[in-house]
């Protein structure tokens, strides 16, 4: 077992470029060839339980979510819109929310970028 603590003011500078949002299958509307930033804190995105940081650049981006999630704003602002209902909420640093497996969401990153620790697991 191990006990590892979660850090707040995690920004993209303390996490590794991984590519473009595009080949996760974002749908990107604004903001050019929205960047993402990765660093696992448990397993890999691939395991059925798998958690760390994440973050993008600025743009404004569809993701329809292939895993239920709990994350937390660790340095950013960003508006989330749930396509389903149209609700929308706006996160700042320490912030949290859950999304389920399935749910298209629209993303508005306010500020220059955002990041995130989130907590996933992969619907089997």
């Amino acid at each position: 077992m191990a006990l590892t603590k979660l850090q707040s003011g995690i920004t993209l500078a303390d996490l590794h470029e991984a590519g473009s949002l595009a080949a996760l299958g974002a749908d990107i509307f604004e903001g050019g060839d929205v960047k993402f930033y990765v660093k696992p804190t448990h397993g890999t995105p691939t395991d059925p339980i798998n958690a760390g940081y994440f973050g993008t650049t600025k743009g404004r981006y569809r993701l329809v979510y292939p895993f239920d999630e709990q994350a937390t704003i660790t340095w950013g602002e960003v508006k989330i819109t749930d396509e389903s209902t149209g609700e929308t909420h706006f996160y700042k640093a320490g912030d949290s929310w859950f999304i389920t497996a399935g749910t298209s969401t629209l993303w508005e990153v306010v500020s220059a970028g955002y990041t995130k620790h989130y907590y996933a697991v992969v619907p089997a």
